[in-house]
Protein backbone atom coordinates (compact mmCIF):
# COMPACT_ATOMS: atom_id res chain seq x y z
CA UNK A 1 0.00 0.00 0.00
CA UNK A 2 1.02 3.53 -0.48
CA UNK A 3 1.60 5.49 3.23
CA UNK A 4 3.24 8.47 4.79
CA UNK A 5 6.01 7.33 5.94
CA UNK A 6 8.23 9.43 8.93
CA UNK A 7 12.17 8.65 9.51
CA UNK A 8 15.23 9.53 9.83
CA UNK A 9 14.96 12.70 10.58
CA UNK A 10 12.86 15.11 13.05
CA UNK A 11 9.95 17.72 11.58
CA UNK A 12 8.62 17.53 8.30
CA UNK A 13 12.74 16.30 6.68
CA UNK A 14 11.59 13.06 7.90
CA UNK A 15 8.73 12.48 5.30
CA UNK A 16 8.55 10.29 2.69
CA UNK A 17 5.66 9.02 0.39
CA UNK A 18 6.36 5.18 0.11
CA UNK A 19 5.04 1.90 0.24
CA UNK A 20 4.50 -0.70 2.97
CA UNK A 21 2.38 -4.06 3.54
CA UNK A 22 -1.08 -4.05 4.04
CA UNK A 23 -1.58 -4.86 7.77
CA UNK A 24 -3.69 -8.23 8.83
CA UNK A 25 -6.34 -8.24 10.99
CA UNK A 26 -5.39 -9.79 14.35
CA UNK A 27 -7.63 -11.00 17.22
CA UNK A 28 -10.49 -8.14 17.59
CA UNK A 29 -9.37 -5.81 15.13
CA UNK A 30 -10.31 -4.56 11.78
CA UNK A 31 -8.80 -3.28 8.47
CA UNK A 32 -10.11 -0.29 7.15
CA UNK A 33 -9.37 0.81 3.43
CA UNK A 34 -9.26 4.51 4.25
CA UNK A 35 -10.71 7.03 2.05
CA UNK A 36 -9.96 10.53 3.50
CA UNK A 37 -7.75 11.44 6.42
CA UNK A 38 -7.52 14.97 8.37
CA UNK A 39 -3.82 16.72 9.49
CA UNK A 40 -3.69 17.59 13.43
CA UNK A 41 -0.95 20.21 15.17
CA UNK A 42 -0.23 16.69 17.25
CA UNK A 43 1.15 15.59 14.07
CA UNK A 44 3.75 18.25 13.94
CA UNK A 45 4.33 18.28 17.69
CA UNK A 46 4.96 14.53 17.21
CA UNK A 47 7.02 14.77 14.32
CA UNK A 48 9.20 17.43 15.39
CA UNK A 49 10.11 15.09 18.67
CA UNK A 50 11.37 11.82 16.57
CA UNK A 51 15.28 11.55 15.71
CA UNK A 52 16.96 9.23 13.18
CA UNK A 53 16.89 6.35 16.71
CA UNK A 54 13.16 6.10 16.25
CA UNK A 55 11.50 3.35 14.29
CA UNK A 56 9.53 4.46 11.07
CA UNK A 57 5.96 5.44 11.86
CA UNK A 58 2.80 6.58 9.79
CA UNK A 59 1.29 9.47 11.33
CA UNK A 60 -1.92 10.59 11.42
CA UNK A 61 -4.98 10.58 13.80
CA UNK A 62 -8.21 11.19 11.59
CA UNK A 63 -9.63 8.81 8.80
CA UNK A 64 -13.11 7.22 7.65
CA UNK A 65 -13.33 4.36 5.59
CA UNK A 66 -14.59 1.49 4.36
CA UNK A 67 -13.97 -2.11 6.27
CA UNK A 68 -12.67 -5.19 4.52
CA UNK A 69 -11.79 -7.26 6.50
CA UNK A 70 -12.52 -8.80 10.31
CA UNK A 71 -10.63 -10.53 12.76
CA UNK A 72 -11.88 -12.92 14.81
CA UNK A 73 -13.94 -11.86 17.90
CA UNK A 74 -15.13 -8.84 16.16
CA UNK A 75 -18.82 -8.27 16.50
CA UNK A 76 -21.07 -5.24 15.22
CA UNK A 77 -18.49 -5.04 12.40
CA UNK A 78 -19.09 -6.08 8.90
CA UNK A 79 -16.78 -6.13 5.88
CA UNK A 80 -18.41 -3.35 3.54
CA UNK A 81 -19.31 -0.67 6.79
CA UNK A 82 -18.93 2.78 6.51
CA UNK A 83 -17.01 3.48 9.39
CA UNK A 84 -15.11 6.71 11.11
CA UNK A 85 -12.28 6.43 13.73
CA UNK A 86 -11.96 7.18 17.14
CA UNK A 87 -8.68 8.25 17.43
CA UNK A 88 -8.38 7.60 21.89
CA UNK A 89 -6.72 4.16 22.03
CA UNK A 90 -7.99 2.07 25.57
CA UNK A 91 -10.31 4.78 26.92
CA UNK A 92 -13.26 3.61 27.25
CA UNK A 93 -15.78 5.28 29.90
CA UNK A 94 -15.49 8.77 29.99
CA UNK A 95 -14.56 8.43 34.21
CA UNK A 96 -11.50 6.14 33.81
CA UNK A 97 -9.20 9.67 32.79
CA UNK A 98 -5.95 8.27 31.87
CA UNK A 99 -2.29 9.69 32.57
CA UNK A 100 -1.65 10.56 28.94
CA UNK A 101 -4.40 8.88 26.54
CA UNK A 102 -2.80 6.85 23.96
CA UNK A 103 -3.86 8.45 20.50
CA UNK A 104 -3.62 6.77 16.75
CA UNK A 105 -0.53 7.47 14.91
CA UNK A 106 1.88 7.77 17.77
CA UNK A 107 3.26 5.45 18.44
CA UNK A 108 0.51 3.20 16.46
CA UNK A 109 0.97 3.97 12.96
CA UNK A 110 -1.99 6.19 11.67
CA UNK A 111 -3.77 7.10 9.11
CA UNK A 112 -1.93 8.89 6.45
CA UNK A 113 -2.01 5.68 4.37
CA UNK A 114 -3.95 3.57 1.76
CA UNK A 115 -5.27 0.99 4.91
CA UNK A 116 -4.92 0.79 8.79
CA UNK A 117 -5.40 -2.21 11.09
CA UNK A 118 -7.31 -1.11 14.22
CA UNK A 119 -9.07 -2.14 17.56
CA UNK A 120 -12.78 -2.69 16.34
CA UNK A 121 -13.80 -0.70 19.25
CA UNK A 122 -12.14 1.83 17.73
CA UNK A 123 -14.05 2.13 14.73
CA UNK A 124 -17.71 3.20 14.31
CA UNK A 125 -20.61 3.91 11.53
CA UNK A 126 -19.65 7.31 9.20
CA UNK A 127 -22.29 9.95 10.46
CA UNK A 128 -24.72 9.54 6.80
CA UNK A 129 -24.84 12.98 6.23
CA UNK A 130 -21.06 13.84 6.00
CA UNK A 131 -19.08 13.20 2.97
CA UNK A 132 -16.01 11.28 3.02
CA UNK A 133 -13.91 14.47 3.30
CA UNK A 134 -15.68 15.36 6.07
CA UNK A 135 -15.97 12.44 7.76
CA UNK A 136 -12.16 12.18 7.47
CA UNK A 137 -11.36 15.41 9.15
CA UNK A 138 -13.50 15.34 11.85
CA UNK A 139 -12.29 12.71 14.53
CA UNK A 140 -9.48 14.23 16.65
CA UNK A 141 -10.49 17.93 17.02
CA UNK A 142 -14.33 17.67 17.39
CA UNK A 143 -13.77 14.74 20.44
CA UNK A 144 -11.22 17.44 21.67
CA UNK A 145 -13.53 20.39 21.42
CA UNK A 146 -16.56 18.35 22.66
CA UNK A 147 -14.78 17.29 25.89
CA UNK A 148 -13.45 20.68 26.40
CA UNK A 149 -16.79 22.70 25.67
CA UNK A 150 -19.50 20.03 27.44
CA UNK A 151 -17.68 17.34 29.54
CA UNK A 152 -14.91 19.97 31.78
CA UNK A 153 -16.29 23.18 30.76
CA UNK A 154 -20.37 22.23 31.15
CA UNK A 155 -20.99 25.14 28.61
CA UNK A 156 -24.55 26.19 28.93
CA UNK A 157 -26.92 27.87 26.30
CA UNK A 158 -26.56 31.80 26.67
CA UNK A 159 -23.15 32.28 27.82
CA UNK A 160 -20.69 33.81 26.79
CA UNK A 161 -17.35 31.58 25.08
CA UNK A 162 -14.06 32.85 23.96
CA UNK A 163 -11.98 31.27 21.93
CA UNK A 164 -8.39 32.84 21.39
CA UNK A 165 -6.77 31.86 18.24
CA UNK A 166 -9.78 30.83 16.01
CA UNK A 167 -8.22 28.96 12.23
CA UNK A 168 -7.40 25.57 13.87
CA UNK A 169 -9.41 22.37 13.59
CA UNK A 170 -10.44 22.63 17.50
CA UNK A 171 -11.22 26.18 17.38
CA UNK A 172 -13.35 26.10 14.51
CA UNK A 173 -15.35 23.07 15.75
CA UNK A 174 -15.78 24.85 19.14
CA UNK A 175 -17.03 27.36 17.29
CA UNK A 176 -19.87 25.30 15.51
CA UNK A 177 -20.32 23.18 18.02
CA UNK A 178 -21.11 26.42 20.67
CA UNK A 179 -23.25 28.24 18.23
CA UNK A 180 -25.77 25.11 17.68
CA UNK A 181 -25.79 24.91 21.92
CA UNK A 182 -27.17 28.32 21.85
CA UNK A 183 -23.69 30.38 23.29
CA UNK A 184 -22.87 33.40 22.36
CA UNK A 185 -18.83 33.36 21.02
CA UNK A 186 -16.39 35.79 20.50
CA UNK A 187 -13.46 34.76 19.03
CA UNK A 188 -9.54 35.92 18.09
CA UNK A 189 -6.87 36.19 15.72
CA UNK A 190 -4.31 37.95 14.25
CA UNK A 191 -5.81 37.12 10.84
CA UNK A 192 -8.63 39.68 9.05
CA UNK A 193 -9.43 36.96 7.06
CA UNK A 194 -9.80 34.80 9.52
CA UNK A 195 -11.72 36.89 11.42
CA UNK A 196 -13.78 37.83 8.72
CA UNK A 197 -14.56 34.32 7.87
CA UNK A 198 -15.18 33.15 11.74
CA UNK A 199 -18.45 36.06 11.66
CA UNK A 200 -19.63 34.39 8.87
CA UNK A 201 -20.12 30.90 10.46
CA UNK A 202 -21.49 32.79 12.99
CA UNK A 203 -19.22 34.70 15.40
CA UNK A 204 -20.55 37.16 18.06
CA UNK A 205 -17.61 39.28 17.96
CA UNK A 206 -14.29 38.65 16.36
CA UNK A 207 -11.17 40.44 18.08
CA UNK A 208 -6.88 41.40 16.93
CA UNK A 209 -5.69 38.89 18.71
CA UNK A 210 -3.36 41.92 19.89
CA UNK A 211 -5.89 44.60 20.76
CA UNK A 212 -7.14 45.59 23.85
CA UNK A 213 -9.45 42.88 24.46
CA UNK A 214 -11.34 44.90 27.57
CA UNK A 215 -11.87 48.32 25.75
CA UNK A 216 -13.34 46.45 22.17
CA UNK A 217 -15.48 43.79 24.51
CA UNK A 218 -18.75 44.99 25.60
CA UNK A 219 -18.06 45.41 29.13
CA UNK A 220 -21.83 44.35 30.48
CA UNK A 221 -20.63 40.95 28.46
CA UNK A 222 -17.95 39.41 30.25
CA UNK A 223 -16.65 36.05 29.42
CA UNK A 224 -18.17 33.13 30.87
CA UNK A 225 -15.92 30.24 29.19
CA UNK A 226 -12.14 30.86 27.70
CA UNK A 227 -10.96 27.99 25.39
CA UNK A 228 -7.22 28.09 25.88
CA UNK A 229 -4.69 26.00 23.25
CA UNK A 230 -2.40 29.03 23.60
CA UNK A 231 -1.14 29.24 27.10
CA UNK A 232 1.11 32.32 28.43
CA UNK A 233 1.53 34.38 25.14
CA UNK A 234 -2.41 34.76 25.87
CA UNK A 235 -3.03 34.02 29.09
CA UNK A 236 -2.53 37.72 31.02
CA UNK A 237 -5.09 39.10 28.95
CA UNK A 238 -7.89 37.12 29.88
CA UNK A 239 -7.90 38.07 33.66
CA UNK A 240 -9.48 41.32 32.10
CA UNK A 241 -12.04 39.83 30.07
CA UNK A 242 -13.56 36.85 32.49
CA UNK A 243 -16.18 36.91 34.68
CA UNK A 244 -15.71 36.24 38.76
CA UNK A 245 -16.48 32.54 38.59
CA UNK A 246 -15.28 32.04 35.02
CA UNK A 247 -13.79 29.17 33.64
CA UNK A 248 -10.54 28.15 31.61
CA UNK A 249 -9.87 25.15 29.60
CA UNK A 250 -7.31 24.64 28.59
CA UNK A 251 -6.48 21.76 26.11
CA UNK A 252 -2.79 22.98 24.51
CA UNK A 253 1.07 24.92 24.51
CA UNK A 254 1.27 26.66 21.46
CA UNK A 255 3.51 28.92 23.18
CA UNK A 256 5.10 26.67 25.90
CA UNK A 257 4.62 24.85 28.53
CA UNK A 258 5.43 27.41 31.04
CA UNK A 259 2.75 29.85 32.50
CA UNK A 260 3.51 32.52 35.31
CA UNK A 261 -0.16 33.67 36.44
CA UNK A 262 -0.28 36.14 39.89
CA UNK A 263 -2.42 33.60 42.57
CA UNK A 264 -4.17 36.42 43.53
CA UNK A 265 -5.66 36.41 39.87
CA UNK A 266 -7.39 33.54 40.34
CA UNK A 267 -8.33 32.89 43.64
CA UNK A 268 -10.20 36.33 44.25
CA UNK A 269 -12.07 35.71 41.74
CA UNK A 270 -12.28 32.50 41.96
CA UNK A 271 -11.79 31.18 38.67
CA UNK A 272 -11.76 27.54 37.65
CA UNK A 273 -8.44 26.62 35.55
CA UNK A 274 -9.70 23.18 33.95
CA UNK A 275 -7.88 20.89 31.91
CA UNK A 276 -8.64 18.69 29.25
CA UNK A 277 -7.35 16.58 26.66
CA UNK A 278 -8.92 14.06 23.80
CA UNK A 279 -11.78 12.43 24.97
CA UNK A 280 -13.15 8.87 25.99
CA UNK A 281 -15.15 6.04 23.40
CA UNK A 282 -18.25 7.59 25.31
CA UNK A 283 -17.81 11.36 24.48
CA UNK A 284 -16.49 9.95 20.73
CA UNK A 285 -20.39 8.59 20.76
CA UNK A 286 -21.87 11.28 22.10
CA UNK A 287 -19.91 13.92 20.02
CA UNK A 288 -21.05 11.70 16.99
CA UNK A 289 -24.91 12.07 18.00
CA UNK A 290 -24.47 15.58 18.62
CA UNK A 291 -22.83 16.62 14.80
CA UNK A 292 -25.64 14.10 13.28
CA UNK A 293 -28.22 16.18 15.34
CA UNK A 294 -27.41 19.57 14.69
CA UNK A 295 -25.95 18.42 10.78
CA UNK A 296 -22.59 19.91 11.95
CA UNK A 297 -20.35 19.78 8.83
CA UNK A 298 -16.52 20.33 9.20
CA UNK A 299 -15.12 23.61 7.56
CA UNK A 300 -12.35 22.39 5.24
CA UNK A 301 -9.78 24.63 3.98
CA UNK A 302 -7.83 22.43 1.78
CA UNK A 303 -7.67 18.76 0.08
CA UNK A 304 -4.45 17.11 -1.00
CA UNK A 305 -3.63 13.53 -2.53
CA UNK A 306 -1.52 11.21 -0.35
CA UNK A 307 1.38 11.85 -2.08
CA UNK A 308 1.36 16.14 -1.79
CA UNK A 309 1.05 15.71 2.11
CA UNK A 310 3.80 17.08 2.50
CA UNK A 311 3.00 20.21 1.40
CA UNK A 312 -0.38 20.04 3.21
CA UNK A 313 1.97 20.02 6.62
CA UNK A 314 3.46 22.95 5.09
CA UNK A 315 0.26 25.15 4.86
CA UNK A 316 -0.64 23.63 8.66
CA UNK A 317 2.94 24.15 10.10
CA UNK A 318 2.64 27.90 8.63
CA UNK A 319 -0.79 28.47 10.37
CA UNK A 320 -2.12 29.41 7.03
CA UNK A 321 -5.22 27.36 6.99
CA UNK A 322 -9.33 28.16 8.58
CA UNK A 323 -10.36 24.66 9.64
CA UNK A 324 -9.29 21.09 8.80
CA UNK A 325 -6.18 20.10 6.17
CA UNK A 326 -7.96 17.00 4.29
CA UNK A 327 -5.80 14.12 2.85
CA UNK A 328 -7.40 12.38 -0.35
CA UNK A 329 -6.46 8.72 -0.74
CA UNK A 330 -7.79 8.28 -4.21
Amino acid sequence: MNAIIHSGHSGLEGLQYSTCTVPGAVQDHVVIELRAAGLNHRDLFIMSDRTSQDTSLIPGSDGAGIVVEVGEGVQHISVGDEVIIHPTLGWEHTADVPVVPGIVGGPSDGTLAQYIALPASNVLPKPTHLSWIEAGVLSLSALTAYRALFTRGGLKAGEHLLIPGIGGGVATYALLMALAAGAKVTVTSRSEVKRAEALRLGAYQALDSHADWKSTMNSDEPVDIILDSIGQAMFPKYESVIRPGGRIVMFGASSGDDLHVPIRSIFFPQISLIGTSMGSREEFMQMLEWVEKHEIRPVVDSIYPLQNTTQAFERLEKGEQFGNIAITME
